[in-house]
């Protein structure tokens, strides 16, 4: 794969799209080809092609309303006077900041080097330290087990109607925004399981306020998934000699409750689980030291439940 710097992408994708606009805005205020080239630092030829190419009004950059919004603001200054390069070029920057950090410029940059996908741009925001580092690891535990799921021989059967997710914290996690899980959920698609999105942090809320819950009381319990809770899956937990915890369904205070189950456990359980509510389906949790090893025991659980030769 290619890399990608940041700055290709503001060269070619960003300065192109605002010029364009940019030359079209003055236009319409009145200025000459000559006027606007000069403005822009570029011929008039460039832009003529401005003005009678196709439109760049859509798009990540285009499609902004930030964008929109600066580029008539600057249109307005220099038609008017108001304003000059210095400010022209200060308004400038100023977006191109704002897009860097989790915005257009992130998106762009992600669609050309999707190693980065998830990140949101903290290696441009950042640099490459320890944090970043671990962010990436994690990204990276909870990106394999989706994969997991999705390979897994008779896992859509054990989805629950609402998706289910995985999530992995950071170490000390201490809020959602610290626990990366899949954006928009993971489904079942007939007998599929369909992944929709990579990792982000501060995806799921369920999911990170059991994480949270578990790492509070086991710092090592990081990551976890949620399934159907279903009596044959309870059994497999049993025969793997793990004794489920079962929890009250109910949101309010949820994360409260579950440190204090775990608490009067002495510990945290690789299952848990409740019975549902009105208008919750009933769901059980299947934790690990990683999103990977939580996946990998759900997908094991599966197996037994489902009557199948266990990959362990």
């Amino acid at each position: 794969m290619s890399l990608v710097l940041p700055g290709e992408i503001i060269a070619e994708e960003v300065l192109p799209t605002i010029r364009v606009l940019l030359a079209r805005e003055l236009s319409d205020r009145g200025l000459t080809q000559e006027a606007i080239a000069t403005h822009l630092g570029v011929t008039q030829a460039a832009v003529s092609s401005y003005l009678g190419g196709p439109p760049r009004d859509d798009g990540p950059i285009a499609g902004d309303p930030r964008t929109r919004d600066t580029v008539e603001r600057i249109a307005d200054g220099f038609a008017s006077g108001e304003m000059d390069s210095y400010e022209a070029l200060s308004a400038l920057l100023d977006l191109i900041r704002e897009f860097e950090d989790r915005g257009p410029i992130c998106e762009l940059h992600e669609e050309a080097m999707p190693a980065l996908q998830g990140l949101g741009c903290d290696l441009c925001v950042r640099g490459a330290d320890d944090e970043l580092s671990t962010e990436r690891q994690t990204l990276a535990s909870v990106r394999a087990a989706a994969r997991t799921l999705a390979a897994g021989s008779g896992m859509a059967a054990f989805i629950p109607k609402v998706g289910t997710n995985v999530g992995m914290a950071l170490p000390d996690a201490t809020e959602t925004r610290d626990v990366a899980a899949i954006p928009g959920r993971i489904y079942a698609m007939g007998d599929r399981v369909e992944v929709p999105a990579n990792p982000e942090f501060g995806a799921s809320e369920h999911v990170a306020s059991l994480v949270l819950a578990a790492t509070t009381v086991d710092p090592s319990m990081r990551g976890a998934l949620n399934l159907v809770t279903d009596d044959s899956l309870l059994d497999a937990a049993r025969d793997r000699g793990i004794d489920p915890l079962e929890f009250d369904a109910g949101y309010e205070g949820r994360g409260e409750r579950l440190r204090g189950r775990f608490e009067e456990r002495g510990g945290v359980p690789r299952v848990v689980y409740h019975r549902g509510a009105f208008g919750i389906e009933p769901i059980t949790y299947v934790l690990g030291t990683s999103a990977e090893a939580a996946a990998s025991l759900a997908v094991s659980l599966v197996e037994r439940a489902t009557g199948q030769p266990t990959s362990e």
